[in-house]
């Protein structure tokens, strides 16, 4: 199998490489949005789209918005035969599936990028107490890594296994990173609230995401229970060097797409400016394209992002409380999943991480 760097963009015979890459748990919403960037990603083909739901039939039959567009067969997934087949393999499952499925062998083959949980929480007694199911690869949480691009871009450079952020973690986390490196806040006063469009519960069928269920109302769930605290925790823990409880409470929202947090912290110093915390942010995201920092009393709100790879982040300092509070805004099923994974790919294979990503968010 080739392997394309920047330096190597044709074959001995001049025949132009793109990178081959397949789907599997292609017609969930993640695996969907996952399949409409890379067909249009320019250095992409998409070689396999598999779904356990819909084989045999036409992509196009199951999402008629690909029409002529895109109409290969969905397959039974054989993570062996892709593997044989694929430069690197994307893997959109629920979680508990692809921990049965990744070895050594395959990843000595072709490289995975794991939408689903199984590798993200590094301690598998933790993982198995969150998710309530056995990890059957423990041998390989060590090695995968975790992908937030904006923090771990060089231990993504040279991953074999990716664990793709979750979409609540990957807004809380960016929101709050650079003010737990700089130690800026009380690491016990960390108050997550967070609010996620229904797609965020993926497309399986359940009777709190019916229309007449969820429109029209909001609702906290999980409370003090969702799988994505040990998930938080553990990344900021690495950033304080220490470690972090916090409270973590998502909501249920009646629109299709989007993530907001608004993060609560106590400030160390009641004397730190707006001004001295701006530039604590703009130094760890000015030069980070895909994060966008609101100007001073301008909160992000989740239409401004929508569609698009984009994470947007204001704050402000309340001094009658001397805490700081963060808004961060993400849509779940880009930045926060299927987005975020092409965004790994690309820095995998040496290409700008813009490729296929660099577009204008839909905001109506």
């Amino acid at each position: 199998m080739i392997y394309i760097n920047i330096l190597q963009k044709f074959d001995k015979k001049g025949k132009y490489l793109m990178i081959k890459a397949a789907i599997v748990g292609s017609t969930g919403y993640a695996g969907e949005e996952l399949t409409r960037i890379l067909l249009q990603h320019p250095e992409v083909e998409v070689s396999h789209v598999t779904s356990h739901s819909f084989t045999n039939q036409r992509y196009d039959s199951i999402y008629p918005s690909f029409n002529k567009k895109f109409d290969n067969i969905c397959v039974e997934e054989n993570i062996e035969k892709l593997a044989d087949d694929s430069d690197v393999i994307f893997i959109a499952l629920p979680h508990g599936i692809a921990s049965t499925k990744i070895t050594k062998e395959i990843l000595n083959k072709t490289k995975i990028i794991d939408i689903g949980a199984d590798f993200r929480l590094k301690d598998k007694n933790i993982y198995e107490e969150w998710y309530k199911t056995g990890h059957e690869s423990p041998e390989l949480l060590e090695e995968s890594v975790y992908g937030l691009c904006e923090w771990k871009r060089n231990e993504i450079k040279k991953a074999r296994l990716i664990a793709n952020p979750g979409c609540f973690t990957t807004c809380s986390i960016l929101s709050l990173s650079p003010l737990v490196k700089e130690n800026l806040i009380d690491l016990n006063s960390i108050i997550i609230d967070a609010k996620s469009g229904v797609t965020g519960a993926g497309r399986t069928l359940d009777i709190g995401t019916h229309f007449t269920e969820c429109n029209e109302t909001t609702k906290a769930y999980k409370i003090a229970s969702h799988r994505h605290t040990p998930e938080i925790e553990q990344e900021l823990n690495e950033l304080a060097g220490r470690k972090i409880q916090l409270s973590f409470i998502p909501h249920l929202i009646p629109m299709q797409r989007g993530i907001l947090a608004t993060c609560y912290a106590n400030l160390k110093d009641s004397s730190v400016t707006y001004n001295e915390i701006l530039e604590v942010y703009k130094k760890y995201y000015e030069n980070e394209y895909f994060i966008r920092l609101t100007e001073k009393g301008i909160f992000p709100e989740t239409k401004w992002v929508r569609s698009s790879n984009y994470c947007d982040i204001g704050f402000t300092i309340d001094r009658r409380t001397n805490r700081i509070i963060v808004v961060g805004v993400i849509d779940n099923l880009i930045k926060g999943a299927a987005g975020q994974a092409v965004q790994n790919m690309n820095i995998i294979f040496g290409i700008d991480e813009k490729t296929g990503l660099d577009n204008i968010p839909i905001s109506l």
